[in-house]
């Protein structure tokens, strides 16, 4: 009978308590209850007698005058039935914190008027540095399915004195965090840093030669965009159902023809001689050593090297290099 009845209270309760209060309950059931005194070192402590009297899981049996009384378990089903009862009551007083939480937040927020009352308005243009900010960090926590992202990491200061970078909020996998990264992005310590620490916080992350522009779009209601390369000082707020579709079909093209972060292009699209010229840069040969080894003039070489930069988006030779790495394209 205790077999079943142990069987019986997992089949019913398994998931919906925890597993320790589970497995007290199941010990508690099986033996028919324990003297009361005994319940704490039986149970695992007096904490768990109290969280089994609590949820109405168990209670105290009084045995009269001349007896002790004894800790019992209640049945699974009503067990169950006290359970679902206690965790509506724990479920409505969460959502009572919650609803509380968002007043808090539009009372506190200093520019509510963008973000609620600007909602009617299909774009808004946003001058105040404080202002794009602000709207930039809310934006972020509106993402309910997709949260797609743009950089290039163009800053009006160095990014090294960047000292805090707004972190990927923890979205706990119901939110898809997408970025789109400049390849240059990761050609300082501080930016793989930041996307490192975006990655491992569930950001999937690609990579393209070259971006134009930033851009933070939220599922497929609202865009954040540039006025100005860096975004600090104007900025659109995008609510127009045809614009913000038009600019995720934009995101998504790129994201087609982005390369994985790590990942390595199956062909690049070069030309045999370019090809040949990668590899001998890599080497860390000069423009007139390459000349001499392939037999061409040093204007020739220097005209593909700079088609090899523009192709991969680098303002540089050891950019070039560093891109061409990440790319696979040398070895």
């Amino acid at each position: 009978m205790g077999f079943e009845a142990g069987e019986t209270a997992t089949r019913l309760l398994q998931g919906i308590v925890d597993d320790g209060v589970l497995t007290s309950y199941k010990e508690l059931l099986v033996r028919g209850g324990c003297p009361n005194g005994e319940a704490a070192d039986l149970l695992g402590g007096p904490q768990m007698v109290a969280t089994l009297t609590e949820a109405g899981m168990a209670y105290v049996e009084p045995a009269g005058l001349a007896g002790e009384p004894r800790f019992v378990a209640i049945q699974p089903e009503l067990a169950l039935q006290s359970s679902l009862a206690a965790l509506s009551r724990r479920l409505v007083a969460r959502q009572q914190r919650l609803v509380d939480g968002y007043r808090r937040m539009a009372e506190a927020h200093p520019f509510p008027g963008v973000l609620e009352a600007g909602r009617d308005r299909l774009v808004t243009v946003l001058t105040n540095r404080a202002e794009i900010s602000d709207v930039s960090r809310a934006l972020l926590s509106t993402a309910r399915r997709h949260w797609l992202t743009l950089e290039n990491f163009v800053m009006e200061r160095p990014l090294e004195e960047l000292v805090a970078m707004p972190p990927l909020p923890v979205f706990e996998g119901e939110v898809g965090c997408r970025c789109i990264y400049q390849e240059s992005c990761a050609d300082t310590p501080i930016g793989a840093q930041i996307m490192k620490i975006h990655a491992e916080a569930g950001e999937e992350a690609r990579t393209v030669p070259r971006i134009g522009m930033k851009m933070k779009l939220a599922d497929e209601a609202v865009a954040l965009l540039p006025l100005m390369p860096t975004g600090v000082s104007g900025a659109l707020l995008v609510r127009s159902p045809l614009i913000v579709r038009a600019l995720r079909q934009y995101f998504e093209l790129l994201w087609e023809r982005a390369v994985p972060v790590g990942a390595a292009e199956a062909e690049p699209p070069l030309s045999d001689v370019q090809r040949t010229i990668l590899q001998l840069l890599a080497q860390d040969m000069t423009d007139e050593r390459v000349a001499r080894r392939l037999g061409m003039n040093v204007a020739s070489v220097r005209r593909h090297v700079s088609d090899i930069r523009k192709e991969l988006g680098a303002a540089n030779r050891f950019a070039a290099g560093a891109a061409a790495a990440r790319r696979g394209w040398v070895t």
